[in-house]
């Protein structure tokens, strides 16, 4: 089975796996994905991430974070640019995510960033997607 959008497709197992109120997620790896996982983490919205091997195949475990009343951290993720539509920002065009209560996920030449350090850092790209 080949993913046209392999970044969309994590997204989705993560809402999902929230609905369902899953404790972990297992997802294909990549850079990518790797890089997205670290963002969440550090801004809070995940717990931990892992990279394991199942069955031969590279395998990035996601651990969700929940509140002590049983509420998720990510209330809901969206995808932005997508294989067929992307969507490019310079920096002064990188908009607040829910008002500043989310973030927004960027790849740009320096790497991949949050909005706020995209916009820290004076540089644009390509926004992924926005978390709240």
């Amino acid at each position: 089975m080949s993913l046209t959008d392999p970044v969309a497709d994590f997204l989705t197992r993560i809402r999902n796996a929230i609905r369902a109120r899953h404790q972990k997620l297992d997802v294909p790896a990549s850079k990518l994905k790797t890089e997205i996982a670290r963002i969440l983490k550090e801004e809070g919205y995940i717990a931990s991430y892992k990279a394991a091997e199942e069955n031969g195949r590279a395998v990035l475990r996601v651990y969700l974070k929940y509140s002590a009343t049983n509420e998720a951290a990510i209330r809901d993720l969206s995808r932005i640019s997508r294989p067929g539509c992307r969507v490019y920002v310079g920096r002064d065009e990188i908009k607040r995510v829910q008002g500043g209560l989310g973030i927004s996920i960027l790849t740009t030449p320096r790497g991949v960033m949050t909005g706020r350090q995209a916009r820290r850092e004076g540089v644009g790209g390509e926004i992924l997607c926005e978390v709240w």
